[in-house]
């Protein structure tokens, strides 16, 4: 099964970017649309944006400017570029792909951002 492995997360002041990376791993076979999720404090998880395999990307609106989701198939890994950062952007971000026929969500497992005050 394929296994998603992301970076990039960690604490940056408002105003800042980071850049998210999620690797797919493993034996992989028809890897599909990827995106990216997000769970601030006590909130329910909520989907950021995703990408379909042709490069096709979906927003949030309220994100929509400030991030950018982007994909390398060669290297089976998707992006997320964070600009402008806020402190209600600080949450855990998951990355989750879907993969096979039938389709099967696989999801990585976290990686924190930190927006300081």
């Amino acid at each position: 099964q394929v296994q998603l492995v992301e970076s990039g997360g960690g604490l940056v002041q408002p105003g800042g970017s980071l850049r998210l990376s999620c690797a797919a791993t493993g034996t992989i076979f028809s890897l599909r649309s990827m995106g990216w999720y997000r769970q601030a404090p006590g909130k329910q998880r909520e989907w950021v944006a995703d990408i379909t395999s042709g490069g096709t990307t979906n927003y949030v609106d309220s994100l929509k400017g400030r991030f950018t989701i982007s994909r390398d198939n060669a290297k089976n890994t998707v992006y997320l570029q964070m600009n402008s950062l806020k402190p209600e952007d600080t949450a855990v971000y998951y990355c989750r792909a879907d993969e096979g026929m039938p389709s099967r969500r696989v999801w990585g497992q976290g990686t924190l951002v930190t927006v300081s005050s």
